[in-house]
């Protein structure tokens, strides 16, 4: 079980706040907290190993293609599976790490949330459902990793990557010029 301490407040999780505080063991036995990543962006990636969207993003590598170019550039990358054990899309830490290894996962944390605690206070809806946090710890961004709502990787290409679109524009000092979209993926699983 996952140790999860956070702080809620209203619409905590409303583009243009500040992100709510979270201090989470991962799965590898570390902790992640974000008082501690002040200073840093940091994006969050709710996922589901099984559902055939995330399955998109990582059979063509492009979600592993992000990971590693955003965090060679100082991004923390967290990759959160709130899926309960009864749902069926929950992995113990190791299967988890396990699983994400397998696929090739770049993530600077995975963090399990059996209680879905995190997801929650995020109002995470989709796997995947994507933020991004500036180094302020405000919230920039929240919704969908793309402009394309399918399964099919060959889509990835054509569509317009709002992660790495508001990444690069936080990364450049700029204002993020599409900070929120609705998510599209595979509920999560709570």
């Amino acid at each position: 079980v996952s140790a999860v301490a956070i702080t809620i407040t209203a619409d905590a999780a409303d583009v243009g706040k500040p992100a709510p505080d979270f201090a989470v063991k991962d799965a590898k036995g570390g902790k992640v907290s974000l008082a501690e990543l002040k200073g840093k962006v940091v994006v969050l990636e709710w996922n589901n190993f099984g559902c055939p969207f995330v399955v998109k993003h990582y059979s063509s590598k492009n979600m592993q293609k992000l990971q590693e170019t955003y965090t060679a550039k100082n991004v923390v990358w967290v990759t959160i599976n709130s899926g309960s054990k009864a749902s069926g899309s929950y992995l113990e830490p190791a299967e988890y790490v396990k699983k994400a290894e397998e696929q090739g996962s770049k993530a600077t944390h995975l963090v399990v949330d059996e209680l879905g605690v995190l997801g929650k206070t995020y109002g995470a809806k989709t796997t995947p459902h994507m933020y991004v946090i500036d180094a302020n710890g405000t919230l920039v961004y929240n919704g969908a990793i793309d402009s394309k709502k399918s399964t099919d990787a060959a889509d990835i290409a054509s569509s317009t990557n709002h992660v790495a679109q508001a990444l690069d524009e936080i990364l450049a000092g700029k204002p993020v010029s599409t900070a929120k979209t609705e998510p599209y993926g595979c509920s999560v699983k709570y």
